[in-house]
């Protein structure tokens, strides 16, 4: 009985406060590293800002089952409940979109958008590329994420719940996805 009374105490010590704070307090760990405002500024770490959320509820899902591997990822979701899961989804579709950066050149960004045609990225994507449901909001993600998440799917790094990605990206060169990071980081 002692044993059980104590270890009951320790897990309330650590789960109570964990509880007790707001979403808006749990949340400062992930807004810290994807942008307070939903724009990254930190290199290689995606902008939340604006993600559908079912899109995000699936990734954070793949994260706590380590079906997508990114340790600090899988670490920090490792302990969220499916209801944390649909919160967090919830707030960060509300996030303000990003904000395209980077100075446009257009016969980069004409390149960018007939791949994009050519690819039908603008299918799921929608013709905004603001995505929906499932599927992630792109425009104006950072280039530098982008072109890392593209060559992931490409060389099937990054698997996906989809397998579209990878049959997307298969004829794509790593010129092609230059362009499109390039194209899609200052689409609206």
């Amino acid at each position: 009985m002692k044993r059980s009374f104590a270890t009951l105490a320790i897990f309330l010590s650590i789960a109570l406060p964990a509880m007790a704070a707001s979403l808006a307090e749990r949340m400062q760990p992930c807004l810290a590293c994807h942008g307070e405002k939903g724009q990254s500024e930190t290199p290689e770490i995606p902008s939340l800002g604006a993600q559908p959320a079912g899109y995000t509820l699936i990734q954070l899902y793949l994260f706590r089952e380590k079906q997508r591997k990114v340790e600090v990822m899988n670490e920090y979701a490792k302990g969220l409940t499916d209801d944390d899961l649909r919160q967090y989804s919830d707030a960060i579709a509300k996030l303000s979109a990003p904000a395209p950066v980077g100075d446009i050149d257009a016969a980069r960004m004409q390149k960018g958008y007939a791949i994009i045609e050519h690819n039908h990225c603008n299918q799921c994507h929608q013709s905004n590329l603001a995505g929906r449901d499932n599927v992630p909001r792109i425009a104006a993600q950072r280039e530098d994420y982008l072109a890392k998440a593209l060559r992931e799917y490409k060389s099937n790094a990054r698997v996906g719940y989809e397998p579209i990605m990878l049959e997307v990206m298969r004829p794509l060169t790593d010129a092609d996805i230059t362009e499109l990071a390039y194209t899609i980081a200052r689409m609206k």
